[in-house]
């Protein structure tokens, strides 16, 4: 992989329109738009792949760790499109990367680094205790590694 993901680096597609309250005073989308974006294609791909509401699991996925390289500036008007591919499964956690695409370049304009870690969802939030991932997730995610 080069320093500047590419297109074909990626498995899965999703678009999301961009908005005007998307971009902040400086005329570019604003970071924390960026970390919505990622975490709508993680979990737009774990809806459409499973059929269930991963919500309503006995084993959600709760982030663990977030990162992001800037490339270039985008924003509104124009659609984002969110490539996505899996760098590794284990037992309880998944490493997702998502690049962000917009207009007609091949290269990222910035890529994320998404890690899901499953706890049990019967309790309350603070007292989760780290568990394998359903079944349902791991046949979804599996798909979506790149060798």
């Amino acid at each position: 992989m080069t320093d500047r993901p590419l297109r074909g680096d990626y498995v899965a597609w999703r678009t999301a329109t961009t908005r005007w309250r998307d971009d902040d005073a400086y005329g570019h989308l604003n970071n924390a738009t960026y970390y919505e974006l990622f975490d709508t294609a993680v979990n737009a791909y774990l809806y459409d792949a499973t059929g269930v509401d991963v919500r309503a699991l006995p084993q959600i996925g709760v982030v663990a760790e977030t990162g992001c390289r800037y490339f270039r500036e985008i924003g509104f008007p124009e659609p984002i499109e969110m490539g996505l591919v899996v760098d590794k499964v284990g037992t309880s956690s998944i490493i997702y990367r998502i690049g962000l695409f917009q207009g007609a370049s091949d290269e990222a304009a910035a890529e994320g680094r998404f890690v899901h870690v499953y706890v049990d969802n019967s309790r309350g939030a603070g007292a989760r205790p780290v568990t394998p991932m359903p079944d349902v997730v791991r046949e979804a995610v599996v798909r979506l590694l790149r060798t």
